[in-house]
C-alpha cells in the first residue's frame, strides 16, 4: 500500500472503507507507447456495490489485431467513444474525493500506472490515493498449495468470484471485487481489520526472521552466490546477487514477504557465500548449483535439462515430434518449450501451412501396401506417403520447406496466420482467432530462441571485455555458449596480459553431440543477455557468429504484440455504444 492517508484515516476500519476497483483496458503494455481503450470500475463498501463506471475509450489510432483478438473490442466500437481528455475526468469524478476511498487493481503498477501517465499528458493534477495492490496482497496471503500463481484469472474461481475474468475492464474489475473481498476476509482471520493493520500485516517481521538475523551477520560485500541450508547441510535456497550482505539481510526484514521463504528461513541454520569474479560468473554458477542440488525452495532452472523441443525425425519420411535433451540433429530443431504442449501448438502452427504427415508409425515399402489413407488425406493435409500416394522426392521438398522455416525464414507461417487471424477476428470468431494467435505465438517463441541458441553454441570461443566504472576490464571466456571463465583487468594494467591469462585460466569445453553441446539453454540464454550489455566489446570471435534476415528474429515485433495476449479468453458482447456508464445499485447511486 502507498503511504498517502492520513493516520486517523489509516486507523478507519475496513467494513468503513470506499474502495474503488480498477480495470484497464489498453492498446499494449507501456503508457509511452499504447493508449487506454476501455476503463471500468466498481465502488464497493462493506461488501455493497455502490455504483459502476465503465467507458470505451478513443485511443487516437487503430487498435492492433493482436489487441482485438485478445478483447474482442475493435476500431468500431471506440471509433465514437469519448477521448482520455473527456473518460478521465468523468472517472476521477466517479471516484470522489481521494480522502474517502482506496484506489484498488489486480496488478496495480500497469493500471494506476496508465492512469497517472493519462493525468500528465492532460496536465491533470491526479489525487492522492492510498492504493492497493490485489496481487500483490494474494502473494503474501496464498500459498503456492493454495493457488499455482495470483493471476485474476487462478484467483476468481479460487475465491468463488461470480464473474469470470475475460480482459474486458468492467468483467475484470467486478472479478476483482470478489477477489479483494476474498482477501480481506482471510486477513479478517489474522486479526487485520483496519487500513492500519493492513499496512502493518505488508510489512511484518516474522519472529523467525527475527530470530535468525544471525545469519546475515560476517556476510561479504561483493557479488557471488549465497545457499541457505538446513541443519543437516542440505541446501534449501540458491541465489545471486552483485551484493551478498545486503541481499542477505534484505531475507531478515519487513521487505521480504514471499510465504516460502518466510517458510525456509525458520528451518534454515546456515548461509553458505561463494564470491565470484564478475555478476555473470555468480548468475552462472547459480544456474550450475540449482541444477546440481535441486534445492527444495528454488522454483526456477530446476528442470534445465528437461525441456522440450520440436524436431523431425530422421526416417525416410520425417515427422514434427516433441522430445526432452535429444541428441543433435543438424539444424531440424526449435525450442525449447516451457511444456509439451506449448510444444504441440508449435508443430499444430507448422501443419497449418505445410501437408506433413501426423501419423507416427514408420513408413515402409512393407507397410505401404497393408496401410489405408487417413482423414487428413481427404481433406488435403496429407500426401498420404503412408500408402504410397507421395513418393519420396516429393515429400522431400515439403520437408525442405520445413527445414528452411526453422532455420531460415519464417515468414510464411507468420503472413498465413495473420491473414487467418484477421479474418476470424472481422467475422468476430475471437476463440478461433486466438487459438490461432496462440499457435503462432508458440512456434515464433520457440523458433527465435532456436535461432539464438543455434548460432551461439557453435562458436568456439568467444572474448569479450565490459568497461567497469573503475576504469578497467572486465574480460569474459565463452565456448561453445558455456561460461569458461573471467578476470578483471585494473585501469592502467596492459589488457592483452589479462586476456593471455584468461585463456590459460579459462575451463577447456569439449562440444557433445546434443543440440547444446557445452551447457543448459538457459545458460546460454543467460550469457547472451549479457553480450548483448550496452557498452561490451568483443575481442575475439571464431568461426562465423549470424542470424538469418528472414528469421523468426525478424518478427520480434510481431511476438511481442503476440505475448500480449492471455490464454484464457471470453469475449463478450453488448453494450458497444461507447457511452460512459454509471449503474445504480439497489442502495442508489445517482448517474
Amino acid at each position: 500500500m502507498s503511504d498517502q492517508l492520513s493516520l486517523q484515516d489509516l486507523g478507519r476500519p475496513l467494513h468503513e472503507t470506499t474502495f474503488i476497483v480498477v480495470d484497464l483496458e489498453t492498446t499494449g503494455g507501456s503508457p509511452a507507447t499504447s493508449a487506454i481503450t476501455e476503463i471500468g470500475a466498481v465502488k464497493v463498501r462493506a461488501g455493497e456495490v455502490l455504483g459502476e463506471f465503465r467507458t470505451f475509450v478513443n485511443p487516437g489510432g487503430p487498435i492492433p489485431v493482436f489487441i482485438t483478438v485478445l478483447t474482442g473490442i475493435t476500431d468500431s466500437m471506440v471509433v465514437l467513444a469519448p477521448g482520455i481528455e473527456s473518460a478521465l475526468p468523468a472517472f476521477l469524478e466517479f471516484c470522489d474525493n481521494a480522502d474517502n476511498a482506496v484506489l484498488v487493481a489486480h496488478n496495480a503498477p500497469f493500471d494506476i500506472g496508465f492512469l497517472k501517465a493519462a493525468s500528465a499528458q492532460l496536465k491533470i493534477e491526479w489525487p492522492n490515493y492510498e492504493t492497493l495492490d490485489t496481487a500483490k496482497l494474494a502473494r503474501t496471503i496464498l500459498s503456492k498449495d493454495e493457488v499455482k500463481d495470483c493471476k485474476l484469472g487462478t484467483l476468481a474461481p479460487f475465491f468463488g468470484a461470480a464473474t469470470t475474468p475475460n480482459h474486458r475492464a468492467l468483467d475484470d474489475a467486478r472479478a476483482t471485487v470478489d477477489v479483494l473481498h476474498g482477501l480481506i476476509s482471510r486477513l479478517g482471520n489474522l486479526g487485520v481489520s483496519t487500513l492500519s493493520d493492513l499496512r502493518e500485516f505488508s510489512h511484518r517481521v516474522t519472529p523467525a526472521q527475527k530470530k535468525k538475523k544471525y545469519l546475515a551477520e560476517d556476510i561479504p560485500a561483493t557479488c557471488g552466490v549465497y545457499i541457505f541450508k538446513d541443519n543437516k547441510g542440505v541446501p534449501l535456497y540458491v541465489g545471486v546477487s552483485n551484493n551478498l550482505r545486503n541481499r542477505v539481510r534484505s531475507y531478515f526484514t519487513a521487505s521480504e514477504q514471499r510465504r516460502r521463504i518466510i517458510d525456509m528461513i525458520a528451518i534454515a541454520e546456515s548461509v553458505e557465500t561463494i564470491i565470484c569474479r564478475t555478476p555473470l560468473e555468480a548468475s552462472v554458477l547459480e544456474l550450475r548449483l540449482i541444477e546440481e542440488f535441486q534445492p527444495r525452495i528454488n522454483r526456477r532452472s530446476k528442470q534445465q535439462s528437461k525441456s522440450h523441443w520440436v524436431h523431425l525425425t530422421r526416417e525416410r519420411f520425417p515427422r514434427l515430434t516433441v522430445a526432452r535433451g535429444i541428441e543433435k540433429i543438424d539444424d531440424q530443431w526449435i525450442g525449447p518449450f516451457a511444456s509439451r504442449s506449448d510444444a504441440q501448438l508449435a508443430i499444430e502452427c507448422v501443419y497449418e501451412v505445410l501437408p506433413l504427415r501426423q501419423c507416427t508409425p514408420r513408413i515402409t515399402i512393407a507397410s505401404q501396401k497393408k496401410s489405408s489413407a487417413c482423414a487428413l488425406a481427404g481433406m488435403g493435409k496429407c500426401g498420404a506417403p503412408c500408402i504410397g500416394d507421395q513418393s519420396t522426392d516429393d515429400y522431400e521438398a515439403i520437408v525442405d520447406v520445413a527445414r528452411h522455416l526453422f532455420t531460415l525464414d519464417a515468414s510464411l507461417v507468420v503472413d498465413r496466420a495473420n491473414i487467418r487471424m484477421r479474418e476470424l477476428a472481422s467475422e468476430e470468431r475471437f476463440e478461433e482467432a486466438i487459438e490461432v494467435r496462440n499457435r503462432l505465438t508458440s512456434f515464433l517463441r520457440a523458433s527465435s530462441r532456436a535461432e539464438r541458441l543455434r548460432a551461439f553454441v557453435r562458436l568456439p570461443q568467444i572474448i569479450t571485455a565490459l568497461p567497469t566504472p573503475e576504469g578497467g576490464w572486465e574480460f569474459t571466456c565463452i565456448r561453445y555458449g558455456r561460461f569458461a571463465g573471467a578476470l578483471m583487468s585494473d585501469p592502467g594494467y596492459a589488457p592483452q596480459l589479462t586476456i593471455d591469462s584468461l585463456l590459460l585460466l579459462s575451463d577447456p569445453v569439449t562440444p557433445s553431440s546434443r543440440i547444446l553441446p557445452a551447457s543448459s539453454h538457459e545458460e546460454v540464454e543467460r550469457i547472451l543477455r549479457y553480450v548483448e550489455t550496452p557498452g561490451l566489446r568483443l575481442v575475439e570471435v571464431q568461426e562465423e557468429w549470424s542470424a538469418p534476415v528472414r528469421g523468426s528474429q525478424a518478427h520480434r515485433h510481431a511476438l511481442e504484440a503476440l505475448e500480449i495476449a492471455i490464454p484464457t479468453i471470453k469475449p463478450t458482447g453488448g453494450g458497444h455504444d461507447g457511452r460512459p456508464l454509471l449503474r445504480k445499485s439497489r442502495i442508489g447511486l445517482t448517474d
